[in-house]
């Protein structure tokens, strides 16, 4: 349970630095492209949407905790579906669009 907690926390922290429009080395895929590629990307919106999906996953995650806590699997299977609905939604709209294009 603390391991969990850790997670939360950590995803937590890496939501309110994203949050700032910060981070943007922590984005995989986007830390490897070249100077001039990531200068059509606005990097601010970027971010606050990825600090959103780091504050949503950490939230499905609290349901975890809350199944150890209470004994009850009911809660981690919905809190596993719901972080895995978090990720597909997150890889269609940010690959969808063009969306954070300048």
């Amino acid at each position: 349970m603390i391991i969990m907690l850790l997670g939360i926390g950590l995803f937590l922290g890496l939501g309110i630095v994203f949050m700032r429009g910060k981070g943007s080395f922590l984005i995989a895929g986007f830390n490897t492209l070249p100077p001039e590629e990531k200068e059509k990307y606005d990097t601010i919106e970027l971010c606050k949407f990825m600090g959103k999906m780091m504050f949503a996953l950490s939230f499905s995650m609290v349901f975890w905790v809350l199944s150890e806590a209470y004994d009850m699997n009911g809660l981690f299977y919905f809190g596993l579906v719901l972080f895995l609905a978090i990720i597909v939604f997150m890889l269609i709209y940010m690959n969808t669009g063009n969306r954070f294009k300048k």
